[in-house]
């Protein structure tokens, strides 16, 4: 399997273009009066989705302006930020917050434009403490296009994300189950390759639970977006662990 960081560079560009793009589409088919209605995620209407998208490019062209001049630029002025601003962009009118998103993905795709090919390299801290090289940017802005574009609630699904996307998250999102010491015994089957992706080993003499369904469906899942598409072989499917 290829994941989505083994891919040349230009390809990785090209899978976040794409999924900016259809994130883009999603939110123009939203009726502004529609965007206070309520999202999958808890507390958050679709406005404040539209602002953790926008604020979030213009928190990594900070990490980019890191990488490119050297200056420590870090996503969030404070740990508090980041919240503090989903909360403000909230309340802002659904014009502003549209005019916002298409400052915000022009802002970003011009930073990566003009980035050098040495900055890619170049390491920078991630709001989650992760140092990592300037080139992961690209998966951490294709995870939050790609889902989001979902969690607006017009009409696109898992099933719309690319299979190195889909990949990329079922192996990430069970990894950090298991460095989080979540999940135990916790196993999500693909059921058209049948390729497993595990949590944590279950404990001494506890069997595993097995999660299946499409692609789509068990990432779906393990994102925490629902139950619905996947099935589990006695019972009814747990909740997932927390992810991010």
């Amino acid at each position: 399997m290829t994941t989505f960081h083994e891919l040349p560079l230009e390809e990785r560009l090209a899978l976040v273009r794409l999924g900016t793009s259809h994130y883009s589409r999603q939110l123009s088919l939203i009726d502004n009066a529609d965007f206070d209605e309520p999202t999958n995620l808890a507390g958050w209407t679709r406005s404040h989705v539209i602002a953790h998208v926008a604020y979030n490019a213009i928190a990594i062209c900070n990490l980019i302006h890191w990488a490119n001049t050297g200056e420590e630029t870090p996503m969030y002025s404070s740990p508090g930020a980041r919240n503090e601003e989903i909360a403000y962009g909230a309340t802002l009118i659904p014009d502003a917050l549209r005019n916002l998103h298409e400052h915000s993905v022009a802002r970003l795709d011009v930073a990566w434009r003009d980035s050098s090919a040495e900055s890619w390299s170049h390491e920078v801290l991630t709001a989650q403490g992760r140092t990592v090289p300037a080139s992961e940017t690209l998966w951490m802005r294709s995870r939050e296009v790609w889902i989001h574009a979902v969690d607006l609630g017009a009409v696109a699904s898992f099933g719309n994300i690319p299979t190195v996307i889909l990949e990329t998250l079922a192996a990430e999102i069970t990894q950090k189950w298991a460095g989080q010491g979540v999940g135990e015994g916790l196993v999500l089957v693909d059921e058209s390759s049948r390729t497993r992706y595990a949590a944590a080993p279950a404990a001494a003499g506890e069997s595993e639970t097995v999660i299946s369904g499409s692609l789509a469906g068990i990432v779906r899942y393990a994102a925490g977006r629902g139950v619905e598409g996947v099935t589990v072989e006695s019972g009814e499917v747990p909740e997932p662990p927390r992810w991010l």
